[in-house]
């Protein structure tokens, strides 16, 4: 019909593919290649349990069942739901070292940045701008431990759950096969299982049909909770998120304290900058969305561990609010093969490229290094972040990051213990038969009760902490 021609769409100038260029390069490359090159992603005990429990799976061929590492629940029920995350940490190490394990957290930043960059991209002009705010609340929160293999996940799952809201209709039911994964690497499936409800509670307010989106949505919704069952460890597997949220231990990790200030300020700098821009812009989404945005931060500022969670999905949600429901024309297929083979390239690199990560608490390797042999086998009362490495080197400790198994009555009494409380430590040397003890440097309870303790002496001592020994 006349006039009825579409005008063809001008082509964007070439500097505009540029730019686009090098802000994939930057996003997708460079900055996931810096951050996964930092020694910083080591500065977490649990990195080395997580190890350890890989190896093991690896060397045995099983999932355990029981604690194969500790001395104090040795034999008794554990619940490894991250065994997939584990493997593959193990594997790396075992594969090229501390290098190794830099090269797959690395992988995961970039699948991250890929999919919130170019989600980004498809509205904003400045598309570094979310990768950036991200980046800033993800930071304290980068270390080589199963949440951040997650990571991807989350923002895979989320931009999964918008594409099929863009399209009007539900994910592909292939889409529950992520769940599988998620379910077997890391507890956060859950909050999966919630974003994934709450499109479909957007889908069923917005749609004029809702039989059509009650009956997609619903065998989609069937189809993940299938999914999530099968892992490892079968309905335990599924509850453990559960059980460990109703823990009275929890305010003593401080991934599970409430947010503060003092403790992430970037974090809430990045809230503040966006929560003007929010008031100043008038993003327009839908009220569910702002609900789920909504519901991330209350969780987020209830539990440090969700301020990663919280930062993924708005830097997925929120640009297609700044943008109005505006489209940009990408050229991401352009893209895609200087992406791919820069990120092989780079993660080649880095697994090849020695690193070691700092002596510290949560690396006391030259410490660990002065213990005299014949203690190696005896029990020992250790720092907590200090059990992992531990149990990397084949000691059992008194206690490591996995408070989930070890529960309340344990890790309180140890909290105790570490405060200073004479009595405690007295009734857990009897109890156990203590000989020796490994403990984080400084000024602290548990130093100044070994101390002044009868029957113990400083065995060796350097500026990551201190061995006694109890004569």
């Amino acid at each position: 019909m006349p006039g009825s021609e579409r005008v063809p769409t001008a082509p964007e100038p070439v500097a505009g593919h540029d730019r686009s260029a090098i802000g994939a390069l930057i996003a997708v490359l460079l900055i996931p290649a810096a951050l996964g090159s930092s020694g910083t992603i080591f500065n977490d005990g649990d990195v080395s349990w997580h190890i350890a429990t890989g190896q093991w799976i690896i060397d045995h061929r099983a999932i355990p069942t029981t604690d194969p590492f500790s001395f104090t629940w040795a034999g008794k029920p554990w619940v490894p739901i991250e065994w997939l995350a584990e493997v593959l940490y193990g594997g790396a190490y075992r594969l090229a070292a501390y290098g190794g394990v830099a090269a797959l957290v690395t992988a995961a930043l970039m699948a991250l940045h890929a999919v919130v960059y170019f989600n980004a991209s498809r509205y904003l002009k400045l598309a570094l701008v979310p990768i950036v705010a991200m980046d800033f609340a993800l930071v304290p929160m980068a270390l080589a431990r199963p949440h951040l293999l997650a990571w991807p996940l989350v923002a895979l799952w989320t931009a999964l759950m918008m594409r099929a809201r863009d399209r009007d209709r539900a994910p592909p039911l292939a889409a529950a096969l992520l769940m599988i994964v998620w379910a077997n690497l890391h507890g956060s499936f859950v909050i999966g299982l919630a974003i994934a409800a709450l499109f479909g509670l957007e889908a069923l307010v917005t749609s004029k049909d809702r039989g059509r989106v009650v009956s997609e949505w619903g065998l989609f919704g069937l189809a993940c909770a299938a999914a999530v069952l099968v892992n490892a460890n079968g309905l335990a597997g599924v509850l453990h998120p559960f059980r460990i949220a109703n823990l009275a231990m929890l305010p003593l990790i401080e991934e599970w304290k409430p947010s503060s200030p003092s403790v992430t300020p970037f974090f809430f700098a990045v809230l503040a900058l966006v929560a003007a821009l929010i008031a100043w812009k008038r993003p327009r989404l839908h009220p569910v969305r702002w609900l789920l945005l909504g519901g991330l931060l209350v969780l987020a500022l209830l539990q440090v561990r969700h301020q990663a969670v919280l930062a993924i999905v708005a830097a997925l949600v929120l640009p297609a609010g700044f943008a109005a429901g505006e489209m940009r024309r990408h050229t991401h297929h352009k893209l895609m093969p200087v992406v791919d083979a820069g990120s092989a390239l780079l993660l080649l690199v880095r697994s090849v490229m020695p690193l070691s990560p700092p002596d510290n608490e949560a690396n006391p390797w030259k410490l660990i290094a002065a213990v005299p042999p014949a203690l190696r086998s005896q029990p020992v009362l250790n720092g907590y972040s200090m059990g992992g490495p531990l149990i990397l080197k084949g000691i059992r400790p008194y206690i490591d990051g996995r408070g989930d198994m070890y529960g309340d009555a344990l890790v309180v009494g140890y909290a105790r213990i570490s405060h200073g409380d004479a009595k405690a430590f007295a009734e857990a040397v009897q109890r156990w038969n203590i000989r020796w003890a490994m403990v984080p440097g400084g000024d602290n309870g548990l130093t100044r009760l070994l101390a002044s303790a009868p029957g113990w002496r400083l065995a060796y001592r350097d500026r990551v902490g201190a061995i006694y020994v109890r004569d």
